[in-house]
């Protein structure tokens, strides 16, 4: 096994509840040297933060931009880093791995909805499967899904269905599910039902924060655009201070 991916991998397994693994997002190869520096033994692009970075909204950066910006990050650190992909940018499962192995990833995140819509449950455990199967041990699969922030009308229990999906695409072969934006209270019941990884959003409020995440189940934990837009918050404190305003 690739030994990046068999480091990276290892360190989201074994963790007592109240240490999970935190992953800084850097967004451009300047950022990720900082959190290497910090101490953080692996990192996780956020796609947000790289499009920011870029000149970009949020799921409107051309697929080769994004490619070239985790090579960046990647070829600027020595721990692994997994990427953000969104959705895959339509690119055929085989395809898709071979960029991100390219670009230097040893993992990636994708979501289960595409413009605003989720996926349909049975066609994304799917699309998983090829991927998993293009890869072999290759990537750190992250499934990302989206129940939290893009509704089901036929929906009455979003728990349920987030369940349903986790299981679904662990049996696909995700190394570990992403639902992004559950409520803290709900960690618990989803990192109890699904047998990967739960991967929790957190917010960059210190390591009490990250530890109660832990603690509710989450094994990994991430903090999407949060980071650069912290960063982008302190720029403008800067530029405030050089105009006297």
């Amino acid at each position: 096994m690739n030994e990046p991916v068999s480091v990276f991998r290892a360190l989201h397994h074994g963790r007592p509840p109240g240490d999970p693994l935190v992953l800084a997002g850097p967004w451009d190869a300047a950022s990720a040297q900082v959190f290497e520096d910090a101490g953080f033994p692996a990192l996780a692009t956020p796609s947000a933060g790289v499009a920011a970075s870029l000149g970009h909204a949020d799921g409107r950066t051309p697929a080769a931009e994004m490619f070239a910006a985790v090579s960046r990050i990647a070829r600027a650190v020595s721990v692994p880093v997994s990427a953000d992909v969104e959705a895959g940018y339509g690119l055929a499962p085989d395809e898709l791995v071979e960029r991100l192995l390219e670009a230097g990833a040893v993992g990636c995140n994708l979501e289960d909805s595409a413009d605003g819509v989720l996926v349909n449950a049975r066609r994304q455990p799917d699309r998983l499967a090829e991927v998993r199967a293009a890869a072999g041990d290759r990537l750190f699969v992250n499934a990302r899904i989206d129940t939290y922030i893009h509704s089901d009308p036929a929906v009455t229990d979003v728990v349920a269905e987030t369940v349903r999906r986790a299981r679904l695409y662990a049996e696909a072969g995700a190394d570990c599910v992403y639902p992004i934006m559950a409520p803290a209270d709900d960690l618990p019941r989803l990192a109890a039902a699904v047998p990967v990884p739960l991967n929790a959003l957190g917010a960059p409020d210190g390591p009490a924060a990250t530890r109660g995440l832990g603690e509710l189940g989450a094994a990994r934990v991430t903090f999407g655009p949060l980071l650069q837009r912290g960063a982008a918050d302190a720029v403008r404190g800067l530029a405030a201070r050089l105009l006297g305003t």
